[in-house]
Parts: C-alpha cells; structure tokens; sequence
C-alpha cells in the first residue's frame, strides 16, 4: 500500500530532536510502549472533525468521521487514514496475544488494534490520546 507522505523512517536522532516537543508522558508512551489510564486521554471526547496526527512525527493517522464511541476508554476508530501509516507488532506483554500499532515513520507506540470494532471493518484500533494531536478541518 502507497501513501503520499514520506514514510522513510527516523533515525534516533531524529526521534530524539522530536521527542524533546513531548511531554514526559507522551514521551513514555511513544517511546516506551506505555498506555494512558482509561477515561482520563484529552481526545476521548473530542466530537471535532479532523485528523488525528502521530504526536512524533505528524504523519496523519486517523480521521474523526472512522472515531466511535468503544466504551474503552480509549479514542477509538474503525480504520486508519492509510494502513501504510501504521506498522503492527505481535504483542503478548500483558499476558494476552495484541496487535500493537505503532506509527510506520518514527516507531512511536499508538496503541492496539482489536477485531471486535463495528462494521465496515470490523476492527477497533485503541489510541492512547497522548500519543496523537487533533488537527481540526477548516
């Protein structure tokens, strides 16, 4: 799959210079693979339209017209911008077998991808909010 963004992956430097942006908690997240506590993310609420970019990097993620309500406590969606924007990983570090995502340019850790979303994908991907910023449309 194609995307018109530059997908070429950061070096260290590069993630490091970026990261240098964050907040401590962003920066634990993306960084070390971290989760935010349900219920509590800045952009589980947000009903705004737009696109929800990596915080890293901001290479476009999701859009607000795939976000759904998951009861999660987590921002959720049904499907990415561009599954090229994403990379997935085998996670089994909570005593489960995850779909981590992590964005495909700068490796930052997003969250999970479930298959118990709604239709038309049938997917939920679990966004840690800290690891996004929410750019309105005009």
């Amino acid at each position: 799959m194609s995307s018109e963004h530059d997908l070429t992956p950061l070096t260290e430097t590069q993630k490091q210079q970026l990261a240098e942006k964050l907040s401590p908690e962003a920066r634990r997240i993306l960084l070390n693979q971290g989760t935010e506590p349900p219920f509590c993310g800045g952009l589980l609420d947000n009903k705004q339209e737009g696109v929800y970019h990596c915080a890293l990097c901001e290479l476009p993620l999701f859009s607000s017209e795939h976000k759904f309500e998951s009861h999660s406590g987590w921002p959720s969606f049904y499907q990415p911008v561009n599954k090229a924007h994403l990379r997935y990983l085998s996670d089994s570090s909570a005593g489960m077998i995850r779909t981590e995502i992590r964005c495909a340019r700068c490796d930052g850790h997003l969250g999970h991808v479930f298959d118990d979303g709604p239709e038309p994908t049938g997917e939920r991907y679990c966004l840690n909010s800290v690891a996004m910023q929410f750019q309105a449309s005009e």
